[in-house]
């Protein structure tokens, strides 16, 4: 069974989800080995790319409070806030200083606000910014901010795209219901995921997808999950990246989950690479991982680092302090003997460092 499946892999072939689960068992060698054949054919490159970036958290008020998230207001870890405009100007024009690309606005389910609300947000920062590119809320979102305005889902994203919105993160967190219904019973279910992701799709909205994983789910589960993503990718090439996060449960609601180990997450993001087929990048999950374990995952099919994220407050709640600079950047990747490339929101090189 094992060589029929290492066949497969290195003769391009696609796996079904049961020779996908076996995977697991591969020892960790053998599989990063695996899973960098299967970047090499579609990324033959020997490239690593990442985005100079911020995160702007301009509110904590969420209704979706999630027992994963700690930081959310009633998480209990960080008091509730709101920004102003001034201050989402300010973080923008700090980050177009240091020559950053992309903005990402996140701010949960909020119980007020109505499309009006994000549209002002969007042309500001356009307007004053038109360089920076907007790949901002998330499928969650949308689909409350359509709920809030009483507009349809079609209409939210044709008016957000009119106001300056360039993509949307897929952050799919894990999508299985019966995991959903556990840990975010108030987020919208698989299915509706999938659903506005087609929708953007219609828009030629690009986004990505993501996977968190050590929530109480089997592999089963993390290999349906796979598959779901590549199912859409097939149907509409619109997943630029795939980035897998483990689970940090400390000041959650479910502090008491033992957190998932460096090797378990080589193992889920080699294996993912080798599912994922369609899906050109693969990103390294470092904020989660740190920087070593995400430097090794480089020789094991992961091929863009993603942001340097110069500022980013949600996984910070939960007491992880990992952070980056450029620089830092630059030599990890050449440290793994691999070619760093800065990029922008659509993948394009910016500035190669050989």
């Amino acid at each position: 069974m094992k060589e029929k499946i290492k066949q497969k892999i290195y003769s391009g072939e696609r796996l079904n989800d049961q020779e996908a689960l076996t995977l697991f068992d591969w020892d960790l060698p053998e599989l990063g080995h695996a899973a960098d054949f299967r970047r090499g054919l579609i990324s033959p490159e020997n490239t690593v790319g990442f985005i100079v970036d911020r995160i702007i958290n301009y509110s904590n008020l969420c209704e979706a409070k999630c027992d994963f998230c700690a930081f959310h207001a009633r998480g209990n870890v960080i008091k509730e806030y709101e920004l102003s405009l001034d201050d989402i100007l300010r973080k923008t024009e700090e980050l177009h200083r240091i020559g950053g690309s992309q903005v990402m606005l996140q701010g949960g389910l909020h119980p007020d606000k109505k499309i009006e609300y994000y549209e002002k947000i969007l042309k500001e920062i356009k307007g004053s910014f038109p360089e920076i590119s907007l790949h901002s809320f998330s499928p969650s979102e949308i689909v409350h901010i359509s709920l809030m305005s009483g507009l349809s889902v079609e209409n939210v994203l044709e008016r957000l795209l009119n106001a300056g919105l360039d993509s949307v993160p897929g952050a799919s967190d894990l999508l299985v219901d019966r995991i959903r219904k556990m840990v975010s019973p108030n987020k919208i279910d698989a299915d509706t995921w999938e659903s506005t992701m087609r929708t953007m799709h219609r828009f030629s909205i690009k986004s990505s997808a993501t996977m968190t994983y050590g929530m109480g789910e089997t592999l089963e589960e993390r290999i349906s999950h796979l598959m779901r993503i590549r199912k859409l990718q097939d149907d509409t090439g619109m997943i630029r990246a795939f980035i897998t996060w483990s689970f940090s449960p400390n000041m959650t609601k479910l502090q008491d989950i033992t957190p998932s180990t460096g090797t378990d997450y080589l193992k889920t993001v080699t294996v993912s690479r080798i599912v994922l087929d369609n899906v050109k990048y693969i990103q390294a999950g470092w904020l989660t991982e740190g920087m070593k374990i995400a430097q090794i995952s480089l020789a094991m099919g992961v091929n863009d680092m993603g942001g340097v994220l110069m500022e980013e407050t949600v996984v910070k709640a939960t007491g992880i302090t990992e952070n980056t600079n450029a620089p830092e950047m630059i030599e990890l990747i050449k440290n793994a003997g691999k070619t760093p490339v800065r990029r922008n929101s659509s993948y394009e090189e910016i500035e190669r460092y050989s």
